[in-house]
């Protein structure tokens, strides 16, 4: 089992109720979403599994899993028009990553102020929809606590 943990601290939503089709129908695969929301200042989003980033943009990022887990981190709703405007890489593709090491820096109300959603879904790509346990949606989760194990 591997643990994926939270990218960083925040209420945790089930994937239907991110604002995007593709997410919330668990095309991509399985998980749920963290919601910085309300945060005022710079958010880090760090990784989740220990791994390699083997895709990484500023709103974005996917990991190859050591254990075999191949997670992605999408960092908003639509932010990819943002076109990197407010967000920070502190990574760089290849990189061979420890669970909770800083990938992306960004700001929430930056991404709201320009009319997105800053929920970020975290998802075991390629997975079954519904193959990802969601007892940790509803709840908030701290810096370095499991969302979910697969």
């Amino acid at each position: 089992m591997t643990a994926v943990r939270t990218p960083f601290a925040g209420p945790v939503v089930a994937l239907a109720d991110v604002p995007d089709p593709v997410f919330a129908g668990q095309l991509v695969g399985a998980g749920v979403a963290v919601d910085p929301t309300g945060v005022d200042g710079p958010v880090t989003a760090v990784a989740p599994v220990d791994g390699t980033i083997v895709k990484l943009h500023p709103h974005a990022f996917a990991l190859q899993g050591s254990a075999g887990t191949d997670v992605l981190v999408h960092v908003g709703i639509d932010t990819v028009k943002l076109r990197g405007e407010g967000f920070e890489l502190l990574a760089a593709e290849g990189d061979t990553v420890r669970a909770g090491d800083p990938v992306v820096r960004f700001t929430p109300t930056a991404i709201t102020a320009a009319g997105y959603s800053p929920v970020c879904p975290v998802v075991v790509l390629g997975s079954a929809p519904d193959s990802v346990d969601q007892g940790t949606v509803g709840t908030t989760v701290d810096e370095g606590a499991t969302l979910y194990t697969v």
